[in-house]
């Protein structure tokens, strides 16, 4: 049987599933005359961007059919970005960049003219297939619309189907005067009346490797004595994290659950990386005590479930393991209360995971049958391949003897 090692990061989402880094075929998209919307609400693009010329291009033509206005706030590009963007408009400004996601977003909304706002990132894209609905959409939108929340895709399977996403304020009624807040990972804290797409804009980013760009303007923030509202304790914990400096980000990430102005979401993650830092000091009370702590702001999510169904895997209690496997299976969510939803851990890994723990307990019949369920969801996947040939074998050998 396959499995990773539940002491060596079991919860790592790499280790389950991989994110499509190489870019989808854009080559029959083409430049677009824009239509008037005629009797509709007028939509502006927002974008600031910034040495894009790799992505730029793919995103603005996609999205160029369905937007009325485009604005692009260009922070520094040394490369062909402003060329290629020139392409699809002549509305492009330069914006001195100040160490302030917020201040060039806020920057590039005043420069709109639409009835409403639409924002994207250069590694964004709407595809045809979206596109369409997409445009079908912008006709239904009216003044009783202010904010329009969509889902956005992060993360693919081998297969290119999305495995991790949640919903993102997209689109803003201009007339509500809505502003960015947050140097870094900024947001809009919208009110009025709002609505949920499903429509999805998938977000392929051409870069390999991150960097520490976020963790030093939060380092430059807190140096110059700037506050720190709850969300940028959280994200501020969470740059630590990815850069491993684990002794701070337990200290900034448990000051940010006292605090009672945090929202439980951001709650619930910071609970999964406090966890993960107590792995990391093989500390397994702790992080399940973690684990189990972010019960208290909500019902459990299904990756919590699975991350504790890891640990009692490493200690060897399959049984109980099996118990966290099978909620988290029933603890799907739909992501519209604004949680990160990584659609693997309600399905996939669980099912793997069972697989393997009936194996480990005997049972055979009922492993092979938790494999097949999650052959059905990921057929080409490298887990179910590998213990489809498992199975085989076991077979095989039986036969022989």
């Amino acid at each position: 049987m396959k499995i990773i090692n539940a002491k060596e990061s079991p919860s790592t989402e790499g280790d389950f599933f991989c994110m499509i880094l190489s870019l989808p075929d854009f080559s029959a998209y083409h430049e677009i005359g824009r239509v008037p919307s005629e009797g509709f609400m007028n939509l502006s693009l927002c974008m600031i961007v910034k040495n894009e010329e790799k992505t730029i291009g793919r995103c603005l033509a996609g999205v160029a059919e369905a937007v009325d206005e485009i604005i692009i706030v260009d922070t520094g590009s040394t490369d062909k970005t402003k060329e290629i963007a020139g392409k699809y408009t002549d509305k492009i400004y330069d914006f001195a960049w100040n160490d302030d996601f917020s201040a060039a977003r806020n920057f590039s909304f005043s420069k709109a003219t639409g009835d409403f706002i639409l924002w994207l990132d250069a590694d964004d894209v709407l595809t045809f297939e979206e596109l369409e609905k997409f445009i079908d959409f912008k006709k239904t939108l009216s003044e009783k619309d202010d904010v329009v929340l969509m889902r956005y895709e992060c993360a693919f399977d081998e297969d290119g189907n999305a495995v991790f996403f949640f919903y993102r304020e997209r689109i803003f009624r201009r007339a509500k005067g809505f502003l960015w807040k947050g140097r870094v990972h900024e947001a809009v804290e919208y009110s009025g009346n709002v609505r949920y797409s499903d429509i999805a804009i998938k977000h392929f980013s051409a870069k390999t490797e991150y960097g520490d760009r976020n963790l030093k303007i939060y380092e430059k923030q807190k140096a110059s004595g700037e506050a720190f509202s709850p969300r940028d304790v959280f994200y501020y914990g969470r740059e630590l994290f990815y850069h491993k400096r684990y002794g701070d980000a337990k200290k900034t990430l448990c000051s940010f659950l006292e605090n009672p102005n945090g929202w439980v979401e951001n709650k619930i993650e910071a609970c999964k990386f406090l966890s993960e830092i107590y792995l990391s000091e093989n500390d397994t009370e702790n992080a399940a005590k973690t684990l189990f702590s972010s019960f208290l702001y909500g019902s459990p999510r299904a990756e919590i479930c699975c991350r504790i169904g890891n640990i009692f895997v490493g200690k060897g209690q399959y049984e109980t393991a099996v118990f966290w496997y099978k909620s988290a299976l029933s603890a799907a969510e739909d992501g519209k209360g604004g949680a990160f939803v990584s659609i693997e851990y309600s399905g996939f890994i669980p099912l793997i995971m069972l697989t393997f723990c009936h194996d480990r307990t005997g049972k055979l019949a009922d492993a092979e049958e938790y494999n097949r369920r999650a052959g059905k969801l990921r057929p080409n996947s490298k887990e179910y391949l590998y213990n489809l040939k498992y199975f085989e074998g076991l077979k095989n050998s039986v036969y022989k003897e």
